[in-house]
């Protein structure tokens, strides 16, 4: 009998033994077929020397390799929220079309990006002639030998099995192209944070036959940007209530609702993770079986100190940034969340911190976003992993710390005077109305200061020293009617101080406020006349003076700042006299409501095409000058019923 219909046999008879464990797999019929040509099964030789039955068992030990590596992955323990998310991509992917799809999945760490891809690997893997999930690629890219690891992975999984040695990453890309360039395959790449990760592996996402499928899971919303229209995206949100109550609850009580005498606090935890899958599931894990005491006290303990495996996870992200990004994060994280995003842009900028492109890294990273008002956001569990990175800077002393924002902290800082030259920002905003005894100089240790916010406080005493570095101070009720002496306010950008004791006029004589860009006066009733601006505060971009009741006059020169945007005058009831000219090249907006003694509105020499927004309802104004016309941009326009055109 022919040899090779010996071996044939003896291999049919092996793989009988077998066959439950094969059962239904395309790959042994491939491998029976193969058999047809014995001397050459997937790259390697039978020879004479080699006995029969070692060279069937090695057969049937690369099948038993191939099988297990076309199980199904490991999800999650609850895939709660799971089954829409898989839907939405699925239909995104269109399986059944024969062109090459690459999908972008991407979202906050934590949110089930991996989780997400892992079961949409699970539904149609089957339908390709290969397939591989590669998991944390970021990680293992910044291991030693990891890119020709992953390299050698991806072969093995799509080969079925057959390890394929590769000596350096360029050979390997060769290598995939060469052996896997014909072959319809789902490759999932998990974790992703650079371009070059997905070059490395596969190229320009072009290598694969028609109907391949390339997964990319990342926080990267910018990552693969250069594909334009190649490249489809889906972004994975956080858990709705219901989903996130049902999680946490199969954590941490083991079914889909809580104990009855736990729903209030099950509900506070539930909150506080805010949809996070990740924190959700660990946080229900780690509370399981404890009393409502112990849950109490990690609650309290988790407002203060985030969970470190949640922190680890969510700190990646953070790790990715460069130094500047770092400090705009940070800066938003314990300080600006919830304000304007141009307003933040011009006090960073001065700081040297290029916020116009890193605040666009930050938001393409999904730790920050801008809404629909312009006002920066981001989720609060982010929020707490930027703030405890910065406690982490000196877990004991917080005058040591690059930031401050807990009202206690803050307290300590300020009556005991041990602040540094290492704080750049301090918010002291206490949750209740209280009165502090300060030292007058108790800021002065603190030379770098940058960012000043106060608010809900009573000084008693005074102050005596402010650092010549500040970009913001923000201080509501100041109580005093100017700032100190020898305070340099060069580098100040934003200066608000509402319903405050200021006298405006004496805290303009100290000297020159050049990039002084906004300005906040409103309801100081020490204000009676505004004085020459040009030359103080020639760059003022905004100017709040609204329900400065005691305001009766407006020197000409501020109808002339160039740079000028926005100017509120609401409820001004004794302003009388603005300047005779409005030249403003920028103003966008004029609030004149309510300013009910002034009856003349300035002639516009000039066309003004750039403001959009003007009401001067309830004023005493009865009729228009001619040059009115030259307002050609308005675009609202409120006038009340008591006037008439020149």
């Amino acid at each position: 009998m022919d040899p090779l219909e010996v071996k044939k046999g003896k291999f049919e008879e092996e793989l009988a033994k077998h066959e439950e464990k094969f059962k239904d797999n395309e790959k042994v019929q491939r491998w029976r077929e193969a058999l047809c040509e014995a001397s050459n099964i997937h790259g390697w030789h039978y020879k004479h020397n080699c006995s029969e039955s070692k060279f069937i068992q090695e057969i049937v030990k690369e099948i038993s390799n191939f099988k297990l590596n076309r199980m199904p992955l490991f999800v999650a323990k609850y895939p709660v929220g799971i089954s829409h998310r898989v839907e939405a991509i699925k239909l995104l992917l269109d399986i059944g079309s024969n062109d090459v799809r690459v999908i972008k999945v991407y979202g906050l760490g934590g949110v089930g990006k991996t989780t997400t891809a892992k079961a949409v690997y699970n539904m149609i893997y089957v339908h390709f002639e290969g397939s591989s999930f590669l998991e944390n690629v970021k990680d293992k890219f910044e291991t030693f030998d990891g890119a020709i690891k992953l390299q050698e992975t991806l072969l093995y999984d799509i080969l079925g099995g057959i390890n394929l040695k590769v000596h350096n990453a360029c050979r390997g890309i060769n290598l995939i192209k060469e052996r896997l360039s014909n072959k319809r395959i789902l490759l999932i790449l998990d974790d992703v944070d650079r371009s070059d990760q997905i070059e490395t592996l596969i190229g320009k996402c072009d290598l694969f036959a028609s109907g391949s499928r390339i997964i990319i899971t990342t926080r990267d919303k910018n990552l693969l940007a250069t594909l334009g229209k190649g490249l489809l995206t889906y972004r994975v949100k956080e858990l709705d209530d219901h989903e996130a109550h049902e999680l946490f609850c199969l954590h941490a009580f083991q079914r889909n609702k809580p104990k009855e005498d736990y729903l209030e606090i099950a509900n506070q935890f539930i909150s506080y993770a805010k949809g996070i899958p990740l924190a959700l599931a660990i946080l229900g894990a780690d509370l399981y079986g404890r009393n409502k005491m112990e849950w109490k006290s990690a609650l309290n303990k988790y407002e203060k100190i985030p969970n470190k495996e949640i922190q680890k996870i969510l700190q990646k992200s953070y790790e990715g940034l460069d130094e500047t990004e770092r400090d705009i994060f940070l800066d938003i994280a314990c300080l600006f969340k919830g304000f304007c995003k141009s307003y933040v842009v011009d006090i960073l900028n001065s700081c040297n911190l290029y916020p116009i492109i890193g605040i666009q890294r930050l938001t393409e990273k999904c730790l920050i976003t801008v809404d629909r008002h312009d006002k920066l956001w981001m989720h609060d569990l982010v929020e707490q992993m930027g703030r405890e990175i910065v406690r982490q800077e000196s877990p004991h002393i917080p005058g040591m710390r690059s930031r401050l924002w807990c009202y206690e902290d803050s307290l300590e800082v300020l009556t005991k005077n041990t602040g540094s030259k290492k704080i750049r920002g301090l918010m002291i905003c206490s949750p209740k109305r209280a009165k502090l005894q300060l030292e007058a100089k108790c800021l002065e240790k603190m030379k770098n200061l940058k960012y000043l916010i106060v608010n809900n406080v009573d000084i008693c005493g005074g102050i005596e020293y402010l650092p010549n570095e500040l970009r913001l101070l923000d201080w509501p009720e100041f109580p005093f009617s100017s700032l100190p002496f020898n305070f340099r306010p060069q580098k100040l950008i934003a200066l608000n101080m509402p319903e405050s004791q200021v006298i405006l006029d004496r805290l303009l004589e100290m000297g020159q406020f050049r990039n002084l860009t906004y300005m906040n006066f409103r309801s100081c009733q020490y204000i009676k006349k505004l004085s020459d601006l040009s030359i103080a505060t020639p760059n003022i971009k905004q100017l709040n003076l609204n329900e400065c009741r005691n305001l009766v006059e407006v020197h000409d020169s501020v109808g002339c700042l160039d740079k000028l945007e926005k100017w509120d005058l609401f409820d001004c009831t004794e302003l009388r006299i603005l300047p005779s000219c409005l030249m403003t090249k920028s103003l966008k907006h004029l609030n004149l409501y309510m300013c009910k003694r002034l009856e003349k509105f300035p002639d516009i020499p000039h066309e003004m095409d750039g403001l959009k927004y003007l009401t001067f309802i309830g004023t005493a104004i009865k009729e228009l000058p001619l040059s009115f016309g030259n307002l050609t941009g308005l675009e609202e326009l409120h006038l009340g019923s008591d006037f008439r055109a020149a």
